[in-house]
């Protein structure tokens, strides 16, 4: 029998799991890694501001999260800086507020430790609920914009020419990743989210030969790697969060090898 921590974490990981796989791709797929991580790092302002304002920490790290999706879209237009630039500038900066924030908090004591790298084994029902219901939300839009940010992917300039909305699926794309920063924090942590967006994904590719089979392949592949990282972390006391995305680089090199292994037979055939 599962003790109740126990289940609730691996049903909350495993949402997340869910979700993070088929959105991953699009982050494999865009080279959009470092985006993810700018928005992860400001989860730590909205802990900060959340604490401050005695708000609910998820609803916190949602507001700033889609606030600073929301101003990357914007500092796109300008031609000065590249945005890798911006991104870097918003990152370090919401980082470093979010630290001094938290610092400067009276009378509170904060874990910083477990909002850095998570701690899934605390998650309530109250979490859970967040997580499936951003979860749910997430996948509904994006099997929405599915088709013409598939499409702006392989070729953008084609699926301009044909009409596809292809700055509204990228808005929504980013969106959808602050979402995902946000009801992931207490899963793997603000500065570990990004690497369950990007490792199963990355894990993924070596099995699939068509975009949607990836996406499922994505999403079970997070799911391995839950079940593997709470376990490890229950038999050896590991931090949960740490070992979940050890459990999915696993995954990743074990992907590694399969595709190895199926070239050199392709070959040999």
């Amino acid at each position: 029998m599962l003790e109740s921590f126990v289940l609730r974490a691996l049903i909350g990981g495993a949402g997340i799991a869910l979700v993070a796989g088929p959105l991953g791709c699009f982050v494999v797929w865009r080279r959009m890694a470092y985006f993810g991580a700018s928005i992860a790092h400001g989860a730590l302002l909205g802990v900060a501001l959340g604490l401050l304002l005695d708000v609910g920490l998820t609803v916190a790290v949602l507001g700033v999260s889609l606030l600073l999706a929301f101003c990357l879209v914007l500092l796109q237009f300008q031609r000065t800086l590249a945005t890798d630039t911006l991104l870097g500038i918003l990152a370090h900066a919401a980082l470093a507020f979010g630290l001094i924030a938290l610092a400067g908090l009276e009378g509170q004591r904060v874990d910083l430790m477990a909002y850095l790298f998570g701690d899934v084994l605390s998650i309530d029902w109250i979490d859970i609920a967040w997580i499936f219901g951003g979860g749910a939300l997430t996948l509904a839009l994006l099997s929405l914009i599915w088709t013409p940010l598939l499409s702006a992917t392989v070729n953008e300039d084609l699926a301009r020419a044909e009409g596809q909305p292809v700055g509204l699926a990228r808005i929504v794309l980013m969106l959808l990743i602050a979402i995902v920063v946000a009801i992931a924090m207490k899963i793997v942590g603000v500065l570990l989210i990004v690497s369950l967006l990007i490792i199963p994904a990355a894990a993924a590719r070596g099995f699939a030969r068509t975009p949607e089979a990836m996406a499922l392949f994505a999403a079970l592949a997070g799911l391995l790697a839950v079940l593997g990282g709470i376990a490890a972390s229950m038999a050896w006391d590991w931090p949960a969060g740490p070992a979940i995305v050890a459990a999915a680089t696993g995954l990743f090199a074990i992907s590694l090898v399969f595709g190895a292994v199926r070239r050199v037979a392709v070959r040999a055939g």
